[in-house]
């Protein structure tokens, strides 16, 4: 049985509960500031990432497409953001055809942007505007908010109508609906399937040529020191089959040491790279 002696007295047990009080308040407010800078930051950097690089490009307004941007996700369920919504967006920054200069890939990525980088023969999505701007960033938005969020976003195949991936199907819908002239695809010579008809590049924008517009289609296989998949892969036929009439359809395979040394040579014209 306790004694009076034994009980702490009553002013230091009040002075422990207010310590305590005041440190779990402060805790608090140090984790709500915090949440609230990391927030802020994560806008304010894809605001300024996103307007450093559109300045790039003259003849826009940043400011006014950031605002356009920002429309399609902002205060949305980041899973609920069809590719319509990126319509104003697209409009306020259209695509224009280079014809004969145009660019699609598949599964080359940085093979194919090595080279855009360093030769001026072709144009892919990420060499336009708002493919720039974009390329590489994370974005959404949360419903109730006016945020903008970089992190804790819905990945690619988290649900179909995630933010991220709505604009690269719409963005590339445009893109492909520009097509002309002579068109070229570098698809990936290494893998057993080079033409997907699941990816971007087969269910978006080869249904998107235009026989009207389009003159051929030139795949550049890119194979690895003459091995690999050649242009006779049963998927590169049904490539074919989807060309619409009207659309020649070529392919030649090029290792991939090729199209980095022709890169490295910029005096050399670029039909000449294959």
């Amino acid at each position: 049985m306790e004694t009076g002696e034994d009980r702490p007295p009553q002013k230091k047990r009040r002075r422990c509960y207010l310590i305590l009080s005041v440190a779990v308040f402060l805790i608090t407010a140090v984790v709500a500031v915090a949440l609230g800078l990391a927030l802020h930051q994560g806008t304010d950097h894809l605001k300024t990432t996103f307007i450093s690089r559109c300045e790039k490009f003259k003849g826009y307004s940043c400011q006014k497409l950031w605002g356009a941007f920002e429309q399609a996700y902002v205060g949305r369920d980041p899973c609920k953001v069809p590719m319509e919504d990126y319509d104003p967006l697209i409009a306020a920054a259209p695509f224009k055809p280079a014809c004969n200069r145009m660019m699609f890939w598949s599964k080359t990525k940085n093979v194919v942007h090595d080279f855009t980088e360093k030769r001026d023969c072709f144009v892919t999505l990420e060499d336009t505007l708002l493919g720039s701007v974009l390329n590489g960033l994370t974005w959404c938005g949360k419903e109730g908010s006016s945020e903008t969020f970089t992190t804790g976003c819905p990945g690619w195949t988290d649900c179909e109508n995630n933010t991220v991936r709505s604009f690269w199907n719409k963005a590339s819908a445009a893109f492909a609906d520009n097509a002309c002239g002579d068109v070229t695809a570098m698809l990936n010579g290494s893998i057993a399937t080079p033409f997907s008809p699941v990816s971007i590049f087969g269910s978006i924008e080869v249904k998107r040529f235009n026989s009207t517009r389009m003159t051929s289609l030139n795949v550049i296989l890119v194979t690895q020191k003459d091995t690999g998949t050649n242009c006779t892969n049963a998927s590169l036929k049904d490539l074919q089959k989807e060309m619409k009439k009207g659309i020649k359809y070529n392919c030649k395979e090029v290792t991939e040491a090729q199209i980095q040394e022709c890169s490295s040579h910029p005096e050399k014209p670029c039909g000449a790279c294959w």
